[in-house]
């Protein structure tokens, strides 16, 4: 589940991280009063209105705005909120912003990057730093990946001080602000593990012309199978920020991703699902989603499914490919032929059967009545593919 910048900044200003002061409204009104407060409280005479969206790239598509006077602010923020926000993140179409975080503009002498997430490799969290801040850690790993700084924590101990201390130094911080700067990679570490993040990431920290350390930016995705632990962080989900469809599936248990193809999944199970997504390029199409129903598959998931596939406009045929491990895949037929009884499908749709009772359930299939194609073997499911895409080409 990903967060908003002012949401992270919450959630790490708690552990003791130093963050810049903002206030997020919704209109501009309220952007020019939170000027007026930070002017008052901070004594603050430059402001950053920034948009909030759940995307990376806001300043190069015009979502990051600084203003010079509180005017200015509502200058600022009448030309963001309510703009469609493109990104490399977004997709073409944007993403509308609802609501902008004006803080006070932080005199800015040296920008570092610090982040903390999880190397599967090694099976530890592992703490990335780096003196380029402000750029896509992405781009500096690809372009100089000397300048990124690594240190990797046993869980069986934690962060150790010393860490914290070596990273802070090899950034270059000395004196006070090497000290700021080591808490403030121990207080992230801490809020990155006791939330159950997958990603803790603050791009840029900055030191500032009086010497303090302080978080401008910040980002934060929390592990969704750890929410159940944290009910206080699930009620931070922005629903309008993520794909409706992607919102109606967790309804259902489902695990779906919408993209950009023609030709829509239904897989139980995750590697299945990747195999599937190739046997589709393949065949000469693309898939339009990522979609797994799980190993126990029944009639209600399946008819779940196809409904959310059939909303992608984009969509020209449906293929389902189930192997029947946990559940049979006779009763996963029955399940479409139920399904399909009550949903218009209205493309066509291949299904391929492998495992448990798989010439059963083709069976039920093929004397089902319904305008589908069945196919075992995964050739035989890419060339029915590609002949369904020619049918309606």
């Amino acid at each position: 589940m990903k967060l908003h910048e002012y949401q992270a900044k919450d959630i790490l200003a708690k552990y003791g991280v130093s963050v810049q002061p903002g206030h997020v409204v919704e209109t501009v009104e309220e952007a020019v009063d939170a000027a007026k407060r930070l002017h008052e409280e901070e004594g603050a005479e430059l402001f950053v209105v920034k948009a909030q969206i759940h995307a990376g790239g806001r300043g190069k598509g015009g979502g990051v705005k600084l203003a010079r006077s509180v005017d200015e602010v509502r200058e600022k923020a009448d030309a963001i909120i309510g703009m469609h926000l493109k990104t490399h993140q977004t997709g073409p179409e944007g993403q509308l912003v609802r609501k902008v975080l004006v803080t006070a503009a932080a005199d800015i002498a040296a920008e570092y990057y610090v982040g903390v997430t999880l190397d599967r490799q090694s099976s530890r969290n592992v703490i990335m730093a780096s003196t380029e801040g402000g750029v896509e850690i992405e781009k500096v790993a690809a372009e100089t990946p000397d300048k990124i700084i690594k240190e990797w924590v046993d869980p069986a101990v934690g962060i150790q001080p010393f860490q914290a201390r070596k990273i802070a130094f090899a950034l270059g911080f000395s004196g006070n602000a090497l000290k700021q700067a080591s808490k403030f990679i121990l207080y992230l570490y801490k809020a990155y593990e006791e939330t159950d993040s997958s990603l803790a990431e603050i791009n840029p920290l900055v030191l500032t012309e009086q010497g303090d350390v302080l978080a401008v930016d910040a980002k934060i995705n929390i592990d969704d199978n750890a929410l159940f632990r944290h009910k206080d962080l699930a009620d931070l989900r922005d629903l309008d920020e993520e794909d409706p469809l992607e919102v109606e599936s967790s309804k259902y248990g489902l695990n779906y991703v919408k993209l950009d193809g023609n030709v829509g999944c239904m897989v139980n199970g995750a590697g299945l699902a990747m195999a599937t997504m190739d046997i589709i390029k393949l065949a000469g199409g693309e898939p339009a989603n990522f979609l797994d129903v799980g190993g126990g598959a029944s009639a209600e998931t399946v008819e779940a499914g196809f409904r959310i596939i059939l909303k992608d406009p984009n969509v020209k045929a449906i293929l389902v490919n189930i192997f029947g491990g946990i559940v049979r895949c006779d009763r996963v037929a029955n399940g479409i032929v139920e399904a399909a009884n009550k949903v218009d499908i209205g493309v066509p749709l291949l299904v391929r059967l492998q495992g448990t009772n798989a010439e059963e359930g083709k069976e039920i299939l093929d004397k089902s009545g319904l305008k589908v194609e069945t196919a075992i073997l995964f050739k035989e499911a890419a060339d029915k593919v590609a002949q369904a895409l020619k049918s309606v080409a």
